[in-house]
């Protein structure tokens, strides 16, 4: 984590942190991180992201480089442009935070920055330069959309009949969903598709799936599915169920698996995945890695091997063999496009255990605790005495005073009293 870039690109209060001075020299620093001439630029809907926008433009036309700008679009489809094109790309947002946050990503060539890229943009953000190059162009990116839909050429033609309602949280990909909903599904309905610069995921999308599954309850609908702000996640649910990532992504990789798709037999997935769905894996025959939380991890892991299919159980779902990042569109395409080859419901292609499943927050505690070699020894006994189909990890949290503690294992008894041990002892080094 850099002064400015934190684990997914700078974020801040609009206007406050992220302000018209801070925009313009990210886009001054470009020139300085890159050696490219050109960057393409995108944003979601909040009432901050134009200002934005426009001044990572300005900075950059400053130092010569050449803008071509698009507007409100989703993260994915950013990324895809910067990467067909060989371009910096930049897009604006806050993803699932409220309006009054925002946030600058930054590509190279379509992937996200590394450490070394953020630290020379950083220092032109604290010493700017006065010395402006010659002016860089400006001009509209008018391929932007036909670039992006035809991704979608990988599907055959089909037409879903499942009654679909999907929630674009009033964010960046409302329009390009609308799209590509209308062509391959019969019965779809769009909601969070009214964006104001305020209503932002504002009890819509991907974290508040309650109002999805109220929705198909109301309108008896077959399926929800929902996105964050800005298009690079989705969750899924029926009448009764909210599935996550995890869940999504084994439906897809069976369906791979099953049609000679998959790579290696094998997916990329999070320390965090469920046992029970871990365990579902090993008896289809697909194996897996599992990478600390964070894309950039499953990211890592995916391209540098290649696999197919890989994400988180936040809905961040990155289908290889399309797309080098993760699209919640794209996702949810390819779901529907499994569910019709199969005539099966998610309910019963999801036909294994789940097992219970929760997570602790150790609040107000010192987080070297984790540090010390007789925390180290106990937490190794307490993983041993749950077992191999079980999940324990505790972590420090990277933003806050506390320290994570996950834990899931086939009896719930076993989860409650695993959690109490891990709490009683940190208590005790605590005080």
């Amino acid at each position: 984590m850099g002064k400015y870039f934190g684990t997914d690109g700078i974020r801040g209060k609009a206007f406050i942190k992220l302000n018209e001075t801070l925009a313009f020299r990210v886009g001054q620093g470009l020139a300085k991180a890159f050696d490219l001439s050109e960057v393409v630029i995108g944003h979601d809907t909040r009432q901050s992201s134009p200002m934005i926008a426009y001044m990572v433009a300005s900075g950059a036309l400053s130092m010569g480089l050449n803008v071509r700008f698009y507007g409100v679009c989703s993260t994915p489809m950013l990324a895809y442009y910067a990467k067909e094109n060989s371009m910096i790309g930049i897009m604006v947002t806050a993803s699932h935070n409220p309006y009054t946050d925002n946030g600058i990503k930054v590509f190279n060539k379509g992937y996200k920055t590394n450490s070394d890229e953020e630290k020379l943009i950083e220092e032109v953000i604290d010493h700017p330069t006065t010395i402006m190059n010659d002016f860089g162009t400006f001009k509209l990116a008018d391929d932007f959309l036909e670039l992006y839909e035809k991704l979608y050429d990988a599907f055959p033609d089909f037409k879903s009949t499942i009654k679909i309602a999907y929630d674009s949280a009033n964010g960046g990909n409302y329009e390009i969903a609308k799209s590509i909903f209308e062509k391959y599904t019969r019965s779809a309905i769009q909601i969070g598709n009214k964006p104001d610069g305020l209503n932002i995921n504002v009890d819509c999308g991907s974290t508040h799936m309650d109002h999805i599954q109220d929705y198909i309850i109301e309108n008896n609908f077959d399926l929800g599915i929902s996105f964050d702000g800005d298009g690079d996640r989705l969750l899924v649910c029926d009448k009764e169920t909210i599935y996550e990532g995890d869940e999504i992504i084994y439906v897809i990789a069976k369906f791979l698996r099953q049609n000679l798709l998959l790579k290696d037999h094998h997916i990329v997935l999070t320390k965090m995945s469920n046992p029970g769905l871990l365990k579902a894996l090993k008896d289809d025959d697909i194996t897996y890695s599992l990478t600390d939380v964070g894309d950039k991890y499953v990211t890592k892991e995916l391209h540098e091997n290649n696999y197919s299919i890989g994400g988180e159980n936040s809905g961040h779902i990155i289908i290889n063999q399309i797309l080098h990042t993760g699209d919640g569109l794209l996702a949810a395409i390819y779901l529907l496009y499994v569910l019709d080859s199969y005539k099966k419901t998610l309910k019963e292609l999801l036909n294994y255990e789940k097992y219970p499943y929760q997570l602790y927050n150790l609040k107000d505690v010192d987080k070297t605790i984790l540090d010390l070699a007789e925390t180290k020894v106990f937490l190794k006994k307490m993983k041993h005495k749950l077992g191999d189909d079980a999940l324990l990890l505790v972590r420090p949290s990277g933003t806050e005073p506390l320290i994570r503690i996950t834990v899931s294992h086939q009896n719930q008894h076993v989860v409650d009293n695993t959690i109490n041990e891990i709490v009683q002892f940190m208590k005790q080094r605590r005080s």
